[in-house]
């Protein structure tokens, strides 16, 4: 179960997210508010809701933060609505991106999602352009530790349910079925083992390579952009970065 590399593209991801950790935690909390006006504030009784308090938490949201966003949900009554819309489209050299909103103004967050590709070398597409190319899996990203028995681990995460277990120079990636991401991602916990990223995402069955300086810098600029527009929740793409 041993396969290539994703960890240190994972640690960059989280190093760039640090970067603008008060913008992080915006989108996080318009996350929890609509996963609460969907299923309610209980997360043993909202799965959606427990699972993005799951990746609140692995992007070092605090608990009182979390907690004030949830009380905040449930008590609101304003007359904005957010409508979740995805859009794909295609990067340099054919890379698939899928790009998921949070908006209150789908023409707004429709032109700045397509100026961002155009902008820079890319192009949107039609819905299922690319999807097709993606998984949705629980992701849990572990760092190796002197006090982790890799084999101990492997047998707990595979017991709890989980898919696979990819076992990296430098950590653990598990993967499980949506469904069951949660409950893998408890037991982990309950091991005193905290994983550095563990969220429900779309992984990619094939990687696109950029050799190209001028498309390695256009698909910088595409992704920058997209994490610089509040509408954006999350961006998936297939660059082999």
């Amino acid at each position: 179960m041993s396969g290539h590399s994703k960890f240190a593209n994972i640690k960059h991801k989280k190093g760039r997210a640090d970067a603008k950790r008060g913008k992080i935690f915006t989108k996080l909390g318009r996350e929890i508010m609509v996963a609460v006006k969907e299923g309610g504030p209980d997360p043993s009784l909202n799965r959606k809701l427990k699972d993005v308090i799951v990746k609140a938490k692995s992007n070092n949201m605090p608990n009182d933060t979390i907690e004030r966003s949830i009380k905040r949900a449930a008590g609101e009554n304003d007359n904005v609505i957010y409508e979740v819309i995805t859009y794909e489209g295609y990067g340099p050299n054919g890379v698939a991106v899928i790009v998921e909103t949070l908006t209150d103004n789908k023409n707004r967050t429709a032109a700045d999602v397509r100026h961002a590709f155009s902008k820079n070398g890319g192009n949107m597409g039609t819905s299922g352009c690319v999807s097709f190319m993606f998984d949705k899996k629980g992701q849990i990203i572990i760092e190796k530790t002197d006090e982790i028995d890799e084999e101990e681990l492997m047998m707990l995460v595979i017991d709890a349910g989980a898919e696979d277990f990819v076992v990296e120079e430098d950590g653990y990636e598990v993967i499980t079925e949506p469904e069951l991401f949660s409950a893998v991602n408890d037991i982990i916990l309950e091991a005193n083992i905290n994983p550095i990223s563990a969220e429900i995402k779309m992984l990619p069955q094939t990687m696109t390579e950029l050799t190209s300086e001028e498309d390695i810098s256009k698909m910088e600029k595409i992704l920058d952009q997209l994490e610089d527009d509040d509408d954006v929740q999350n961006i998936y793409h297939n660059w082999d970065e």
